[in-house]
């Protein structure tokens, strides 16, 4: 009881308690246009620039077109369920990592910003590499050059391939490190300015482009060169360097607007011509068109800087969110006074980054930010499933009584560090727009489509009526089965990929045999949900189709991470070991829900040794406050001493 009240009072009075003898916040500056600014510049950079043409000349041809669109699926699948997840928990930093953290728990919470650090970590990398190459090709590939021929080249291990330690890419990740590190205001202008320069050329390659087309380009078998096998390989690619970080509102994935301007060059370029270090810069200058390659040239500066500091502004910030909480090392949770950021946060993350950006290929980089990406957007899905079918009493975060699964630090994820709104409208914004009646919201889809028809469905499926709620055991039933269809996705599509499409004679026929038995039983699962009763609870905005869209979002993911090549996922297993480590050895001991628990304990203790009769420790316990939501009275009594 009285760790609620302190979370009451800190949501009242808004004194940011960062760190122990701190009461230095964030700088809460950022405005929506910022943040639309942000979210486009990390759309419009690497993955536009570099990665589509890397992909079309050496895997997918101008198919990648294609990828693109297996991409945008899952994008949309993810990002309607990472919308909901932030709904739950608007006005925080730490994104998925703080949503899960106030409605799922600690380790799961864990486990998502870890793979959310991996995402932005191997982004900054990715974008430093790309700037790098880009700078090399204006120079004509001199300083690659000079590099290979007086510094040692390295062979990267199970692929053969000849690299080079990228000085200047090591360069450009620690110059922007401290334009991060200076200060939110500064950093932000910065990339406004950068991202006008950047969708002004996007218009420019648009408009141009369409002077120098040539449909023989995709004539005769060129649309298609490495088969359908390179085209459902790549989506996977896509989904890790397009995205909207979510570093302060509830902003889900979306696809990138980098889809145009790679029709633009498979119809100019043929894709084995395609230059795989500036393929929209050189396109015109295979046409002779210097002017254009050079106006490309800033645009493509501008663009990959706006990218790498979409990937390096949220990750400081989920670092420091997952230290504040204890989970990593509570340094971490450090915040200037003079610039207002979390400097130490931001010097090591950028370190790193800039040390990856030395070491590893941009091809390289690129999938391992894949991987964390699609995992983490898996999760959020599994998330937003389970918490649809939990009874309202759990389902809501900031009702909840403080205890395991819950925020127990006495004041609510992201109070002080909110960037976004009026931080005197936060108490009342985590109910904004919520009410109790499942009526009053909109009909389900499924209702509308079917009409007359539902209520027959409704009672051959065994589905639940309107007035049904959730109960603590139909909410364990579809935790189990969302869990058994987490698991058995991952099952299903190694069978699929590794046995149907690389098998043989009896061995593939087994297979899909194999597969289509564990496709019935997933079938049953989602059955099975739909016959448990959703929450009556509504949020301003809600997925649709659920339990089919989070459904969907999971196996979409899980297919294209394991089309990820193996030595992706020996690192990933390397990165997921570190966490792990990390959490048993220090974040599970020093979390703030363990010291809570310790400090809840140590009370009790000493109730029970003052007073052993218990009448004046069961005296006080009645007269303990008690947290007051928005929907509730404030009470007394016995009712009052168990909350």
């Amino acid at each position: 009881s009285q760790l609620c009240v302190h979370s009451c009072s800190a949501k009242l009075t808004h004194t940011p308690t960062l760190s122990e003898g701190s009461a230095v916040g964030l700088a809460k500056v950022l405005t929506t246009a910022d943040l639309v600014s942000l979210g486009v510049g990390s759309c419009v950079g690497t993955g536009m620039y570099v990665v589509a043409g890397l992909v079309a000349k050496a895997t997918a041809g101008p198919g990648v077109i294609l990828s693109f669109i297996i991409a945008a699926a899952a994008s949309i699948l993810s990002g309607v369920c990472y919308a909901e997840f932030g709904v739950r928990v608007p006005k925080t930093t730490g994104s998925a990592y703080t949503y899960s953290y106030v409605t799922v728990g600690e380790f799961v919470a864990f486990f998502i910003g870890w793979n959310l650090i991996l995402e932005y970590l191997i982004g900054t990398a990715a974008g430093a590499s790309a700037l790098s190459s880009m700078f090399d090709s204006l120079a004509n590939h001199s300083i690659s050059n000079y590099i290979v021929t007086h510094l040692v080249v390295v062979v990267v291990p199970g692929q053969g391939e000849d690299t080079y330690p990228d000085l200047l890419a090591l360069f450009i990740a620690l110059l922007v490190t401290v334009i991060i590190a200076f200060g939110v205001r500064n950093s932000v202008s910065f990339n406004n300015v950068l991202n006008v320069v950047n969708l002004a050329v996007w218009v420019f390659v648009m408009v141009a482009g369409l002077f120098f087309l040539s449909a023989s380009n995709w004539e005769g078998g060129r649309f298609l060169p490495y088969g359908w096998s390179g085209v459902r390989r790549r989506p996977s690619t896509f989904s890790g360097v397009f995205k909207i970080p979510p570093s302060h509102t509830p902003s889900p994935p979306r696809w990138s607007p980098a889809s145009p301007p790679t029709v633009i060059l498979t119809l100019m370029v043929p894709y084995s011509l395609i230059d795989g270090s500036a393929p929209l810069m050189e396109m015109f200058a295979v046409h002779g068109f210097l002017w254009g390659k050079y106006t490309v040239a800033v645009g493509s500066i501008a663009g990959l800087t706006v990218s790498l500091l979409g990937s390096l502004f949220p990750m400081p910030r989920v670092i420091y969110a997952m230290a504040r909480d204890g989970l990593l090392f509570r340094v971490l949770s450090h915040v200037s006074a003079l610039t207002h950021t979390p400097t130490v946060a931001c010097v090591v993350s950028g370190s790193m980054a800039a040390l990856l950006a030395l070491l590893v290929s941009l091809r390289d980089l690129i999938e391992m930010m894949s991987i964390g990406t699609l995992l983490a957007y898996t999760l959020v899905s599994v998330c937003v499933l389970l918490l649809r079918y939990q009874p309202d009493e759990e389902s809501d975060p900031i009702q909840a009584p403080c205890g395991v699964g819950r925020r127990g630090d006495g004041a609510s994820p992201g109070n002080s560090e909110q960037m976004v709104g009026d931080p005197e409208d936060e108490g009342s914004s985590y109910h904004a727009g919520v009410t109790e009646d499942l009526h009053a919201g909109p009909p389900a889809l499924l209702r509308r489509l079917l009409g007359a028809r539902y209520p027959e469905l409704q009672l051959r499926l065994g589905m639940p009526s309107l007035s049904e709620r959730p109960t603590a055991a139909t909410g364990r039933v579809v935790t189990r089965c969302t869990v058994l269809l987490f698991l058995m996705s991952f099952l299903l599509w190694s069978t699929v990929i590794f046995g149907v499409e690389q098998g043989t004679g009896v061995a593939a026929v087994l297979s899909g045999l194999m597969a289509a038995l564990m496709l019935g039983s997933m079938v049953k699962l989602l059955i099975t949900i739909l016959q448990q009763p959703e929450s009556g609870r509504r949020l301003p905005y809600m997925a649709p189709c659920v339990p089919f869209v989070p459904a969907a979002a999971i196996l979409v993911n899980s297919y294209l991470m394991l089309k990820l090549s193996p030595l992706t996922w020996a690192r990933f297993a390397v990165w997921c070991l570190i966490g792990l480590l990390i959490y048993g050895g220090y974040g599970m001991w020093h979390s703030t829900l363990e010291l809570d628990a310790l400090e809840q304990q140590a009370h009790a203790s000493s109730y029970h040794g003052a007073d052993p009769s218990g009448v004046q420790g069961e005296a006080e316990r009645h007269q303990t406050p008690v947290f007051v939501g928005p929907d509730r009275e404030p009470d007394g009594g016995d009712d009052a001493a168990e909350s």
